[in-house]
């Protein structure tokens, strides 16, 4: 179960944190949440995928790491096996939190439960100096979750625009592998390139001016990486 608390130099002045990448930390996930604003970096290394919250119908998208629950084909022998990692996998354990206030501006959360916390000792990357300063790694921390944010919040509009224009359709897939079996992939959305290439000039300006076509063209051409995605499966299924 989660521990969220507040970072601070008092209470956490000799924490410190695993960094690096294997299931027994956290990453054997099949999927992780990625922003628009990071298509461009995730596109060449992972398929982007979309689904539907079932309660509320909102979309999200997800950089997509295997294909079964709890597969993650992007971990080899305690490191992460790409060339990016989305900001909601690289923040982990830390979270943005709110004040009670309400005042503006994030803080930075930690859970405690998390496997990757240590207490002392020399492994894992400090969180504070001596005098309880923050350290570069908190710093970068502090960074990456307030880029998470700002593009949490302006993800809204390139869904609702992907809404508008009816672009997304149900995407199902059977992967054949080499020792006979099948995965089947199901329950997401892709872009439906045809509808994209058949918008009229008044959609593309729209999409356009909002900053949305990039992000758009980034997700059709991820698609491109299922192949390398079922190379990965292939050569761990060879492997044992």
């Amino acid at each position: 179960m989660s521990q969220h608390q507040l970072l601070d130099s008092l209470n956490h002045r000799d924490l410190r944190v695993r960094t690096d990448s294997a299931a027994q930390l956290g990453d054997a996930v099949m999927a992780c949440l990625l922003m628009p604003a990071e298509f461009r970096q995730a596109q060449a290394h992972f398929p982007i995928l979309f689904r539907r919250d079932q309660a509320s119908g909102a979309f999200s998208a997800v950089a997509l790491f295997g294909f079964d629950h709890g597969e993650n084909l992007f971990l080899e022998d305690g490191h992460w096996d790409a060339g990016y990692k989305p900001l909601a996998q690289a923040v982990q354990p830390f979270l943005i939190g709110r004040s009670a206030d309400g005042q503006a501006g994030g803080q930075v959360h930690v859970d405690m439960a998390s496997p990757r916390i240590l207490r002392g000792g020399e492994d894992g990357e400090a969180l504070f100096d001596a005098a309880g300063k923050p350290s570069s790694y908190l710093e970068l921390i502090a960074q990456r979750l307030g880029d998470l944010d700002a593009a949490y919040r302006a993800s809204t509009d390139f869904f609702a625009a992907l809404v508008r224009h009816d672009l997304l359709e149900p995407f199902t897939i059977d992967v054949p592998l080499i020792d006979g079996s099948n995965n089947s992939l199901v329950g997401f959305h892709i872009v439906n390139e045809d509808r994209l290439q058949a918008l009229d000039g008044d959609a593309l300006a729209d999409l356009h001016g909002a900053g949305h076509l990039m992000p758009l063209f980034m997700a059709v051409a991820s698609v491109a990486q299922f192949s390398e995605l079922v190379a990965r499966k292939n050569r761990r299924i060879a492997h044992g």
